[in-house]
């Protein structure tokens, strides 16, 4: 298979190691303080909800099963999507959702990396990290079918920065 679609100053783990150390580690560590905050965030709706459902006669309590997935899609839209490409958890692990097609993440496409994750992950979990053991950037299934990688952003910071310079130079 060529990586035809995959970017010239893609990093390569034989050449720089110091991107991909710990990078599974990392995620797992970022998945779990991303499942806080995102506790929180329905733990937020629901105590609102609730008191919005006495307000409105229940019918705010009726919206509650379509606002807490939805908070749950703005988290990952507004982090993921954002200019620093991680998740509150993802900075705290220093590591980054890149894209490896070309094309920018927005908010669309982590909103959609994020909705793979949680299929995949929800139909077989120790199938989507043993799959990440064995490719050779440490992706995972939805990195590759959306085509995102996960970084060091410290290392990233000056491997792209030098890769970039030498390709325009």
């Amino acid at each position: 298979m060529t990586q035809d679609h995959v970017r010239p100053y893609l990093p390569d783990p034989a050449n720089a190691p110091e991107l991909f150390e710990g990078v599974l580690t990392r995620r797992v560590m970022a998945y779990f303080i991303d499942l806080m905050i995102m506790g929180a965030l329905v733990l937020a709706a629901l105590m609102i909800g609730g008191v919005l459902g006495f307000f409105t006669l229940g019918l705010a309590w009726i919206a509650l099963p379509a606002v807490i997935p939805g908070a749950i899609v703005l988290y990952y839209a507004a982090t993921l999507g954002s200019s620093r490409r991680a998740t509150v958890g993802m900075q705290m692990m220093d590591i980054v959702l890149t894209p490896t097609r070309g094309q920018p993440l927005d908010g669309w496409m982590a909103i959609f990396h994020a909705l793979l994750f949680w299929v995949s992950f929800w139909i077989s979990w120790p199938i989507s990290l043993l799959f990440a053991l064995f490719t050779p950037r440490r992706q995972m299934i939805h990195d590759l079918i959306v085509g995102t990688l996960m970084v060091r952003r410290s290392p990233m910071v000056r491997h792209w920065g030098g890769a970039r310079s030498a390709a325009f130079s």
